[in-house]
C-alpha cells in the first residue's frame, strides 16, 4: 500500500499539470482557428462578422470551438472593429478567469 501511495504522490502532480499544459495548446489553436476565419471572412466580405454563427453559418468553421478552460463555447469574449459599421466581431479573446502557467492571464490571450 505504501508504494502505490508513493507512486501515487509523484504520479498525480504531473498528470494534472500536463492536462492544464494540453488545455492552453487547445486555447492558443482555437484562438487561432477562430482569428484566422475572421481574417478570411473579411477578406472575402470585405466587413467582419456580426457573430461567430455568421462564421459557421457562411462556411470558415464547421462549429464554433469550445474554450477549454470554460468547458463553453459561449465564454468567448468578442472585440468590435475601431469602425463599427464594418461589423461586430474583429478579434477574439477567452472568458476564462485566472492566470495561466506562465502568468499571463487568459483573459489577455
Amino acid at each position: 500500500m505504501a508504494i502505490i501511495a508513493l507512486l501515487l504522490s509523484l504520479a498525480v502532480p504531473r498528470y494534472f499539470s500536463s492536462i492544464d499544459k494540453a488545455k492552453e495548446t487547445v486555447l492558443r489553436e482555437n484562438l487561432h482557428q477562430i482569428r484566422d476565419s475572421i481574417d478570411k471572412f473579411y477578406g472575402d466580405r470585405g466587413r467582419y462578422p456580426a457573430t461567430l454563427d455568421d462564421l459557421v453559418t457562411q462556411k470558415y468553421l464547421r462549429k464554433i470551438p469550445p474554450d477549454p478552460i470554460t468547458d463553453s463555447d459561449r465564454t468567448w469574449v468578442l472585440i468590435p472593429p475601431a469602425d463599427t459599421q464594418k461589423g461586430s466581431v474583429y478579434d477574439v479573446k477567452s472568458g476564462a478567469p485566472g492566470a495561466a502557467r506562465d502568468g499571463s492571464a487568459y483573459e489577455s490571450w
